[in-house]
């Protein structure tokens, strides 16, 4: 089931050229209605449901319908992101209400360096970084040991 914008919660991120969702979206679907002020799925045929949209959404006005395999059946489940994690709440048919903390990052933030194993590489060779230049790409077994 596609992500779907609950308009009476949406604010369109205060006015901004570009919400919060829009920015996020990684097939580029969710759009800004100029006239509303609302953000909305262009193409809901396309949505990858990735929960991308629905986790960053400041006013949590953005809904997926959870697969059964974590939320049963008429389950609703609204994350709420904070800077070191995740915290699902998921209320059952039945009233019950869970939550789950998830850690979204293993470094503190502003800390993680994804180039710091390419120093000493050219850069400009044209091998892939993993690459060396003997034609291996990866270590032996006794290199490892």
């Amino acid at each position: 089931m596609p992500t779907f914008v609950i308009t009476e919660k949406c604010d369109g991120c205060k006015g901004g050229d570009k919400t919060a969702c829009m920015y996020i979206c990684p097939n580029d679907l969710m759009v800004l209605d100029p006239n509303e002020m609302k953000a909305y799925n262009q193409e809901p045929d396309q949505c990858w449901e990735c929960y991308s949209c629905v986790k960053i959404c400041p006013s949590q006005a953005i809904e997926v319908r959870g697969y059964n395999d974590f939320v049963p059946m008429g389950a609703s489940v609204v994350p709420m992101l904070g800077t070191e994690d995740v915290m699902w709440t998921c209320k059952f048919r039945n009233g019950v209400v869970k939550r789950f903390k998830f850690p979204i990052r293993t470094t503190p933030e502003g800390e993680a360096n994804s180039y710091d194993d390419l120093k000493g590489k050219d850069l400009n060779s044209g091998l892939l970084s993993t690459e060396e230049a003997d034609g291996r790409n990866f270590p032996t077994p006794t290199e490892l040991a």
